[in-house]
């Protein structure tokens, strides 16, 4: 009896070895890319894309090890993806390897941010437009909802470092505050968000040729989706209430935007539709039209003097803002006890 249970306890010592080393392919692919800083880039040192699924062999590894901090971004989901990622695999493998790269990523994107609660597209490259605070593609709200996570102990982030949960909780109230400070006020009003903004005075900014100084609506809804997951001020009442009754005002009724392939090519078209609402990707400020940049860098207010390469390879119009008016407010008010 005592060799049987001697045996067992071998066994399981043994076995607990084993699972401490259980290796998760992509969490293993994403530690191999992880830049000297902490962070991700979405693209190599050759320019072509980061891809997890391609196999890293001698070649792709020699390209990798030739990335530098200045590749490091928060633009297209990358480092919140590694980061959500790793956590992930160290839930289900308990993995410590996977854990400290996560939480060396973590302490990137607190590197990252400016004293005005901002974050830039990219750190520490600072050439033209990515040193500022961008809200494009998500890029600012997807590093905050990784720091709230790690703050609030949600999402599998409890397993983090004590002291990064604490900097967490300090780096998105300054997030709150730099998004309450960049609310757009159009014509005495608030309005909604714009792109990307001046790191240093916080007006709205310009980025590439076509992506005009304007509001924009993809990135405000999600703007908005984040603060109502926030304890309710009176600050943040009045910027959720104040950009949904925008969305309410500038909706274009009666439409829908579809986006279909044809011989491999992206087919995007605006068409009518009864009882479907849209909204333009951008809009211009003083006036609130929608407006369409081009690869020129020229603005243009109707859609169909857009470029074909440019009408067809971005998307001009969403959808977004449906949810947010119909579903997602209403839930709101009906959590915090909120009078419309």
């Amino acid at each position: 009896m005592i060799k049987l249970k001697l045996s067992v306890a071998v066994f399981c010592l043994a076995f607990s070895g084993i699972s401490a080393q259980v290796k998760d392919t992509l969490a293993e692919k994403m530690m191999v890319y992880q830049l000297p800083n902490g962070g991700w880039g979405k693209h190599n040192s050759d320019k072509k894309n980061v891809d997890y699924t391609a196999k890293i062999d001698s070649k792709l590894l020699k390209i990798i090890k030739a990335n530098d901090n200045d590749l490091a971004t928060i633009d297209n989901n990358a480092t919140s993806k590694e980061i959500n990622g790793l956590i992930k695999a160290f839930q289900s493998t308990k993995n410590q390897a996977y854990l400290k790269s996560a939480e060396k990523g973590i302490q990137y994107l607190l590197s990252m941010q400016y004293e005005n609660g901002g974050f830039p597209q990219y750190f520490p490259n600072s050439s033209i437009y990515r040193k500022q605070v961008t809200y494009n593609d998500n890029a600012m709200i997807n590093a905050l909802t990784v720091l709230y996570n790690v703050a609030e102990g949600k999402e599998g982030f409890e397993v983090v470092d004590p002291k990064l949960k604490e900097k967490s909780k300090e780096a998105v109230q300054k997030g709150i505050q730099c998004i309450l400070k960049t609310q757009v006020m159009q014509n005495g009003k608030l309005s909604i968000w714009a792109d990307q903004y001046d790191e240093i005075t916080l007006k709205p900014e310009k980025a590439r040729a076509f992506e005009p100084v304007s509001l924009a609506t993809g990135e405000s809804v999600t703007i908005v989706k984040f603060l109502m997951m926030q304890p309710v001020n009176p600050e943040i009442e009045k910027s959720i209430k104040s950009a949904v009754k925008w969305f309410d005002e500038s909706k274009i009724v009666g439409y829908t935007y579809q986006v279909s392939r044809e011989n491999g090519k992206a087919i995007r078209a605006l068409s009518k539709k009864e009882g479907s609402n849209v909204w333009a990707r951008f809009y211009d400020i003083p006036t609130n039209k929608p407006i369409f940049g081009d690869r020129d860098g020229s603005v243009k207010y109707n859609y169909d003097e857009v470029s074909e390469e440019r009408r067809m390879g971005y998307s001009w119009y969403n959808e977004s803002g449906t949810k947010l008016i119909e579903s997602d407010f209403p839930k709101w008010l009906k959590k915090n006890k909120i009078s419309e």
